[in-house]
């Protein structure tokens, strides 16, 4: 498993225009609602309980980036388990409601991205070379985030110095 660092710089090298970084802030967090709402409109019986697509998905994200990185991965499960709680809701919705919220937002999340990149950034996504970067995505703005309130400047700035390795320009 590759160390945080690296993912960072990777994804780094991608983001570095501010109000792309921003328009990413709004678009990532309404394509992952938008799948787990997807992901959430079906379920099977466990034992009692309703398990769906999406609690699995959490699952396994927030496990991923727990070993990543542990306090990004709190910082992601406090966007996440909040998240999957709303998107059970709609998911309980009609086929047509959760279909039509599925579209506006995924579409919507990706319009927004795609216009901060060739906006601001002029470069291509960064799943582009890598598609696992839409893993990364969400994780890296929790990252960004704590870089913000001061949580270990090394470690950003360690990022920022590996990030010109992978410079697409």
């Amino acid at each position: 498993m590759k160390r945080i660092e690296e993912h960072m710089a990777f994804y780094e090298a991608y983001h570095r225009h501010p109000l792309n970084k921003l328009t990413h802030f709004a678009g990532i967090p309404t394509i992952v609602f938008s799948v787990l709402v997807l992901l959430s409109a079906v379920s099977v019986r466990v034992g009692g309980a309703a398990l769906t697509p999406a609690m699995l998905l959490v699952a396994a994200a927030l496990a991923y980036y727990l070993l990543l990185q542990p306090a990004f991965g709190i910082g992601m499960a406090l966007f996440l388990l909040p998240a999957l709680a709303l998107a059970h809701g709609v998911g309980r919705q009609s086929w047509g409601v959760v279909a039509a919220v599925f579209l506006a937002l995924f579409i919507g999340g990706w319009i927004l991205q795609l216009i901060g990149h060739a906006a601001f950034e002029k470069r291509r996504p960064a799943l582009t070379d890598n598609l696992f970067q839409m893993v990364i995505g969400p994780i890296f703005l929790v990252a960004e985030l704590f870089f913000l309130c001061g949580y270990r400047p090394t470690l950003h700035d360690r990022i920022r110095e590996l990030s010109h390795r992978h410079d697409p320009a």
